[in-house]
């Protein structure tokens, strides 16, 4: 995946600067060279990675820092920003509203994952509370609407289109009419595309776009075509006014990178990124969690809202009782990975809890590490209660391992390494111990109003000490610049 190999990467790089004796200039060099190699494997273009080494050691001037100075923190957050900058065009797009139809038109070249995007553009927004409706306007590609048609109705969406009429143009008035009177308020139409830019693409978007109004206008595209995806963008928006971009196919291309930041560069803000086949898969972009998960400090705010969304309502007392307790019983990962199996995609779940190792999803290899939790569980399906419901690891002697082993048809070895994940996980949940978690609806009110009075509140008091009390987390928030970095405090303190 290739947010868990950049992000590795880049992570590596700063974990090794934080454990340099003394922090100079070689060590900052070192640690910008490791961070443009990663950025420049990922098909970001050479100028923009300049720009950001250049910026970076124009803001971190040991000659000026003042004795005294977290060094540390000012070199992570001027990565932080420098990356979030290169990520955001600094505008927003149009934002449907509900009660209020939009008409939402998507356009592309043909194998972009145009048509595949329409539906999960539609059933993200239906699980929010929307009536959606796709209009295929596709004459163009044969099996087009065969393809929305089936991809609608497996998501119980209402669709318009037909196999008769060429003309894409009437069928989009047509397909828009109708929604608009069955009350539908995001009215999204699939256009034709075609394996180049040329003429009649652009002329058969330019009359679709004319006779339907479209309130915002979405480019679609495949982040495997790396850097040249500046060319297309720019094509794209000298002929119709594309206000938004989602990139698709980030969950198996090395080129992501080149893809995202020649997009920025256009202007046109990404506002979502296809992570995988399956409509779940399907993620909001925001810069500064996007970057924040890069920086290996996880997107808790993304975290606990896909708990809210996936965990069972009667039982989300119970988990955010025992996240604050800290306390991680067999029992608990077992319910814990039934929960993160409902939640979509693994890596995309996995990277956003803070300090969670992001290659404990290797990259391409997601389906293999989805079997790897079934035969966990398979194997806590052969333990007792009283194993269930212990967080002590000696309890597992040898002949308790050798019997779950044989009930669960599985090796010792097997066992061993399930045991293994669980004191690793065990550790990781410790350090949740003592954090007051939101309840549903008040994360996203706490992310935009948070100041430090209201953080010193959820963070463990362990963890305020450890910062450096009310003093260190009013600093600290200050630096990271503001309210929305609330995933950032949890990426391990003094990094």
């Amino acid at each position: 995946m290739v947010l868990a190999q950049l992000g590795g990467s880049i992570a590596r790089a700063l974990q090794q600067m934080s454990n340099a004796t003394i922090i100079d200039e070689k060590v900052l060099s070192d640690c910008l060279n490791e961070i443009s190699r990663a950025l420049l494997q990922a098909d970001v273009q050479f100028k923009m990675v300049r720009e950001m080494q250049l910026n970076i050691k124009r803001i971190v001037s040991f000659d000026e820092l003042a004795a005294g100075h977290n060094k540390r923190r000012i070199i992570q957050k001027a990565i932080f920003d420098e990356l979030c900058n290169m990520l955001d065009p600094g505008k927003p797009s149009y934002t449907p509203k509900k009660g209020k139809t939009s008409v939402v038109m998507f356009v592309g070249l043909q194998g972009s994952g145009k048509t595949t995007t329409c539906t999960k553009y539609a059933y993200y927004h239906q699980k929010k509370g929307w009536k959606p409706a796709l209009v295929c306007a596709d004459t163009f590609r044969a099996g087009a609407f065969d393809q929305l048609k089936q991809n609608a109705t497996k998501a119980k969406i209402p669709f318009y289109g037909s196999y008769m009429e060429s003309d894409p143009v009437k069928i989009a008035v047509e397909g828009v009419e109708r929604f608009k009177k069955e009350n539908c308020d995001l009215l999204i139409i699939d256009t034709s595309g075609r394996h180049k830019q040329e003429a009649a693409l652009f002329e058969e978007m330019r009359q679709v776009s004319e006779a339907t109004k479209p309130d915002l206008v979405i480019f679609v595209m495949d982040s495997s075509i790396g850097q040249a995806a500046f060319d297309q963008a720019q094509a794209f928006k000298q002929n119709v006014p594309v206000g938004a971009v989602i990139v698709t196919k980030m969950d198996g291309h090395a080129k992501g990178g080149g893809a995202l930041s020649a997009v920025a560069a256009t202007k046109s803000p990404i506002i979502f990124i296809g992570t995988g086949e399956h409509m779940d898969e399907f993620e909001v972009f925001d810069v500064k969690p996007f970057v924040s998960r890069l920086l290996g400090m996880g997107d808790w705010s993304g975290f606990m809202e896909k708990i809210h969304e996936v965990v069972p309502t009667d039982q989300q007392p119970e988990l955010l009782q025992k996240l604050s307790e800290g306390t991680f019983t067999l029992r608990i990962m077992y319910e814990q990975f039934q929960n993160i199996l409902n939640m979509g995609s693994l890596g995309q779940v996995f990277s956003m809890i803070p300090g969670f190792n992001a290659e404990f999803m290797p990259k391409g290899r997601e389906k293999e590490s989805q079997a790897r939790i079934k035969r966990f569980m398979t194997m806590m399906d052969s333990m007792t209660n009283e194993e269930l419901d212990s967080s002590n690891p000696k309890l597992f002697n040898e002949s308790r391992i050798m019997r779950i082993a044989r009930g669960s048809g599985r090796s010792v070895g097997e066992v061993i390494e399930m045991l293994e994940e669980y004191k690793r996980l065990a550790k990781l949940w410790s350090k949740m111990k003592g954090l007051k978690i939101p309840k549903k609806g008040e994360m996203s009110a706490l992310s935009r109003n948070m100041n430090a009075q209201h953080m010193s509140k959820v963070l463990p008091p362990q963890m305020l000490k450890q910062i450096g009390g009310m003093g260190g987390l009013q600093n600290l928030m200050k630096q990271m610049g503001g309210s929305k970095d609330l995933s950032s405090m949890f990426g391990g303190g003094d990094r």
